[in-house]
C-alpha cells in the first residue's frame, strides 16, 4: 500500500463564498509521486503534466487533481462527499500502485476533448433519447465527464457508423 494516511481540509470554494457546492483538499502523509505515471496509463482522460508531477482528471462530475502531497477534488455537495470522494481516489491510488507490474507507465500528456469535437460527430438530431435536451448538451456533459456516449443511441445505429468510428477515435485519443 502506498498511501496510508492524509488529512482533509473542506471548504466552499473562496471565488464562491456561501455556495453550495465544496471542494476538498487532502494533504498526503506520504510522497505518491512516482504512481503518477502509471495513473496516467490507467485512468482514460486524465492530463498528465511529468513536469509539474500532476495528473488532472474528471470523475463523477468531479475536477479532480493529484499531486506527489495532495489530492484535491472540487464540486462536491458535503462534507460526507468529500471524505468518500477522496476516499475512492486513495484506493484507485493503491490498487494501481499495486499493480504496477502489470502496467506500461505513461508521461504522454494528452488533450483535453472539446464539447464542439464530440458535437461535430453526434447525429444532431435532438431526439432527447440519452436524456438530454439537446445534442450540444449531451455533448457537454460527455466532455464532463458526466455522461458516457453510449447512451447516445442514435449514434451506434448503423446510419451513423463513420461518425462512430471517428468519435471513438477521438473518445481514446483525447483526456475527457
Amino acid at each position: 500500500m502506498l498511501l496510508q494516511s492524509y488529512h482533509l481540509n473542506v471548504f466552499a470554494p473562496p471565488c464562491e463564498p456561501g455556495a453550495e457546492r465544496w471542494s476538498v483538499k487532502a494533504a498526503l502523509d506520504d510522497d505518491i509521486g512516482d504512481v503518477l505515471p502509471y495513473l496516467n496509463a490507467m485512468l482514460k482522460g486524465a492530463i498528465y503534466n511529468h513536469a509539474a508531477h500532476a495528473l488532472t482528471f474528471r470523475m463523477g462530475g468531479h475536477a479532480m487533481a493529484i499531486r506527489p502531497r495532495e489530492i484535491a477534488i472540487s464540486n462536491l455537495r458535503d462534507q460526507n462527499a468529500a471524505a468518500t470522494e477522496v476516499q475512492h481516489v486513495v484506493d484507485i491510488i493503491n490498487r494501481t500502485w499495486d499493480r504496477r507490474t502489470e502496467i506500461t507507465p505513461s508521461i504522454e500528456m494528452r488533450q483535453r476533448l472539446k464539447p464542439m469535437n464530440v458535437f461535430k460527430l453526434l447525429p444532431a438530431t435532438n431526439c432527447k433519447a440519452c436524456g438530454q435536451p439537446t445534442c450540444f448538451t449531451f455533448a457537454l456533459k460527455v466532455t464532463a465527464g458526466e455522461v458516457d456516449i453510449e447512451q447516445c443511441a442514435s449514434l451506434f445505429t448503423e446510419a451513423f457508423r463513420d461518425k462512430r468510428e471517428k468519435m471513438m477515435l477521438l473518445l481514446e485519443s483525447s483526456a475527457n
